[in-house]
């Protein structure tokens, strides 16, 4: 349904200084969605110079309401008073750019932070301020103190120029002071149906999450969600998940507590009483934890960077809010989801909607033991592993990088135990060897695919520059030659064809791609049957 704001619009062209007075008053304030200040100075010279020529400069949203917004930022660099509860306050949706200048340049103290800016009498233009008072360069910041204005004219008189350069400063103040800029104010409109008009009149394109909207919402003076999520992340940060996004814990919570991640579930949290968030924020950090000790124990994953999709750790999350401690049976039946939905991109693109039916789900086949595999889809085939292009950001990469380290493999260049919790830590190609070099199947102008997942094992960084772009036909016949008895197990750590009927040295890429697909894809089936 849509809203009609008309009649809570509110329209006025204020003066300069009376929206100086207001933040000063602390009655216009920063919504903690607002991006930071970012203009440099060349930007602040020419709204300053607009204004100087009574151009307009654009007009400014802002957004009257009773509710106190948990979180705030000050103008710029500026720290601004508290207010009471009962005063309403006016929150800037579009215009904080320009006004954070205005305020710095016609209504800070002189030794406040910020841009500092005067106008050259002489050379008609606006100038940083310098350190050394100039007797012809007039500070910004006095406009609106009346005596060091007076004072600062009345200096002009021993200028040689005097008359002219009093006039222009005469000019200059009759415009600032008598300059007015649109308003256009939201009256007493909620923090959702405020957002969107955020979203839509926002120069930066900014979008605005779940998550913003919440911690703008109001929160009692005794819980700080955003203090809440912080610490959660926190306490993940040595486990290498501390980059966890604020959206995704608050789908934890509401998974936790509605068994929906619906955007409506979620808001709903706001609904709840300091002691239910209290419980629920407790219930989330343990689960959480638990969930991310399971990864790193049963997939290898060391870091959130490796995860394949936010909707993991989700519904891990869920899983342990309802079952404690979980059987070697919950342990498999998860090794089957995990590996199934990954490797099927079962969560790309995934809607609230479908992850909120996956809880029930994950519900019937992990926890109640009422349902089969078969609810996650079916497994990958040979050809779509084939298919995958080795690419950080790429869910399938992930989920295949996890599935090499669950074998512990070994170095194929002297047979030494790869560090995997150090590999995973932090995406880094190094980590990582085409065994086909790229620039050797480049050389020979091959058609195939060069970036396949197939064609990629795990290499300590260190080794790397060992093989560099080597012909594998010379090179792989070397290293057998050099891991002697242990070249079969070296070789079936990182899934490489062990020949027998012809040799490395022969093999072409195409057929290489062929043998070690095969291999690749049964262990891949071995651990979406939940073999470990």
């Amino acid at each position: 349904m849509r809203t009609n704001i008309a009649g809570r619009l509110g329209t006025d062209t204020p003066l300069i200084k009376d929206l100086i007075g207001d933040i000063k008053k602390g009655e216009i304030k920063i919504p903690q969605f607002q991006r930071k200040f970012v203009w440099k100075e060349p930007q602040a010279f020419n709204l300053l110079d607009s204004i100087a020529n009574n151009y307009p400069v654009g007009s400014l949203l802002l957004w009257k309401t009773q509710s106190k917004l948990t979180v705030e930022r000050n103008i710029g660099d500026f720290k601004l008073p508290e207010t009471d509860d009962l005063s309403p306050t006016d929150y800037v949706l579009d215009g904080q750019q320009r006004l954070t200048v205005i305020y710095s340049c016609f209504g800070a103290n002189d030794d406040d932070q910020g841009y500092s800016i005067a106008y050259d009498l002489e050379k008609e233009e606006f100038t940083p301020n310098p350190v050394d008072q100039k007797l012809s360069v007039f500070p910004l910041r006095w406009i609106y103190q009346t005596t060091k204005l007076l004072n600062f004219r009345t200096g002009l008189a021993s200028h040689n120029n005097a008359l002219q350069l009093q006039e222009r400063l005469d000019n200059l103040i009759d415009i600032v002071t008598n300059y007015r800029i649109p308003v256009v104010t939201l009256k007493d409109l909620t923090v959702e149906e405020v957002c969107p008009i955020f979203e839509r009149i926002n120069s930066s394109g900014t979008r605005l999450s779940t998550y913003d909207l919440m911690v703008a919402a109001t929160w009692t003076q005794q819980f700080n969600l955003n203090n809440e999520i912080e610490e959660i992340a926190n306490s993940l940060h040595p486990k290498g998940f501390g980059d966890i996004e604020g959206d995704a814990i608050l789908k934890c919570m509401a998974a936790i507590k509605f068994k929906s991640v619906k955007r409506e579930n979620v808001l709903s949290l706001r609904n709840l009483t300091k002691e239910e968030m209290d419980e629920l924020v407790t219930s989330t950090k343990s689960s959480l934890l638990k969930s991310v000790d399971l990864l790193c124990t049963e997939f290898k994953l060391y870091s959130w960077d490796y995860l394949p999709y936010e909707a993991i750790i989700v519904i891990l999350s869920y899983v342990f809010s309802n079952k404690k401690i979980l059987s070697a049976e919950d342990i498999r039946d998860i090794r089957i989801w995990f590996w199934t939905s990954s490797f099927t991109l079962r969560y790309r693109g995934a809607s609230d909607s479908f992850l909120s039916n996956d809880l029930k789900n994950v519900t019937s086949f992990i926890i109640e033991k009422q349902a089969d595999s078969s609810l996650f889809g079916l497994r990958p085939g040979r050809n779509d592993l084939k298919k995958i292009l080795f690419r950080s950001n790429n869910s399938s990469t992930r989920a295949y990088v996890l599935a090499l380290a669950c074998i512990n493999p070994l170095n194929i260049t002297n047979g030494s135990k790869i560090d995997t919790s150090n590999a995973l830590s932090i995406y880094n190609k190094k980590q990582f060897h085409h065994i086909y070099p790229q620039a050797y199947l480049k050389r020979i102008s091959s058609d195939l695919e060069t970036n396949s997942i197939i064609n990629i094992c795990m290499l300590a960084a260190s080794e790397n520059n060992f093989i560099s772009d080597q012909n594998p036909n010379e090179y792989l016949p070397k290293l057998i030659e050099t891991l002697g008895e242990r070249y079969e197990e070296v070789f079936s750590s990182n899934l490489l064809p062990l020949l027998t009927s012809t040799d490395y040295s022969k093999l072409s890429y195409e057929d290489f791609l062929e043998l070690r697909s095969e291999i690749v894809y049964s262990h891949v089936i071995k651990l979406c049957s939940g073999e470990k």
